[in-house]
């Protein structure tokens, strides 16, 4: 399956149905007079979050997307149905934009939410509503309403607790099929990941999700390389994992091209909590690892740990501090709902 983060979509809600103008015509039935009916609601237009999709390969296909026009009212006082719903389907962490590509309507992060995006267009009146005293006889019904369109963006952004980031070839992927099921392409070449990739860590008896995506170049905010498109994938990340590769002549600069990507990219992830360490150590020897790990934490100022995915070392300790900052967060997220709970059931009308 191709993997597809961003999509544009046209939606339009249905047209409400026509009312009637009809009356009674049966023979030797007294006290007849108007009995058309009101016409149908259009059907709306919906966003539903589902669960067995992860990527929006389907809009790739179908770029448009109508509800059905209501009914028209017919005789005998009958109203007609309303039109069929049109449901857009899409996985947990998709965005809903406006067609400027900046204002949010809506951010679906657990299957099962739903919120409507177009209203279907109320149905006519027939002539049975406008009958009266002074006028028995109304010769009269209203068309449906309009219905509303619009032009969207779709774009998905991955739930992961911790997110990969790194120079191409940094062994961003080799870590991720070490530490989770996933099974990544694995190559001795930059750009062997095109597309970002989920596993899920289970690390004694706790878990969370990783996600790694292409490796990053300079210049990669200017549309290099493989371009930034895919850091939006770890903006809700709570962690970041930074690895560099141990076998570069210069780490320091390694490390100083992923930071000014990141901070190009925004403060969102600029500011998240990083954890830095210097990947393929089984390949360097004791002395030349302690003055890479010295170089980059002169650059960094952070504390560097020593990791390989290949052979396993440092892999435990880089997974348990991983895990304390996750922890971190899903508690204060915890607190935070509590707290705004809290303040609802206090609320009198």
């Amino acid at each position: 399956m191709k993997f597809l983060d961003q999509a544009k979509v046209y939606i339009r809600s249905g047209n409400g149905g026509k009312g009637c103008l009809s009356f009674r015509r049966e023979k030797y039935i007294e006290f007849g007079g108007p009995d058309g009916g009101d016409g149908g609601r259009g059907g709306d237009v919906w966003v539903e979050c589902v669960d067995g999709l992860n990527t929006l390969i389907d809009y790739r296909y179908q770029q448009h997307f109508k509800a059905k026009t209501g009914m028209h009212g017919m005789g005998k006082n009958r109203t007609g149905a309303k039109g069929a719903d049109a449901v857009l389907k899409v996985p947990a962490g998709t965005q809903v934009y406006a067609e400027d590509g900046e204002t949010l309507i809506a951010d679906f992060t657990v299957p099962g939410m739903r919120k409507r995006l177009a209203t279907g267009g109320n149905g006519g009146f027939g002539n049975t509503r406008f009958k009266s005293a002074t006028n028995q006889a109304p010769r009269r019904a209203n068309p449906g309403e309009p219905g509303e369109e619009m032009t969207l963006w779709l774009q998905l952004k991955l739930i992961a607790d911790a997110g990969l980031v790194g120079l191409p070839n940094a062994g961003k992927s080799t870590f991720l099929a070490a530490v989770t099921a996933a099974k990544p392409k694995i190559a001795d070449y930059p750009f062997t990941t095109l597309t970002p990739n989920l596993g899920v860590v289970r690390h004694g008896t706790r878990e969370f999700v990783l996600a790694d995506i292409p490796g990053l170049i300079e210049g990669a905010h200017e549309g290099l390389g493989l371009g930034d498109q895919f850091l939006a994938h770890i903006e809700r990340c709570s962690v970041i994992l930074h690895l560099v590769d141990g076998t570069q002549e210069d780490v320091q600069q390694a490390y100083r091209t992923i930071r000014r990507e990141l901070e190009n990219h925004g403060d969102i992830l600029a500011k998240k909590p990083e954890i830095l360490a210097l990947n393929k150590c089984d390949t360097l020897q004791e002395d030349e690892r302690k003055e890479k790990a010295a170089s980059l934490a002169a650059a960094s100022g952070k504390e560097v740990l020593i990791l390989s995915g290949v052979s396993g070392e440092g892999r435990d300790r880089v997974l348990n501090e991983l895990l304390i900052l996750i922890e971190e967060k899903r508690e204060a997220e915890a607190q935070e709902k509590k707290s705004s709970d809290q303040g609802e059931e206090k609320w009198q009308p």
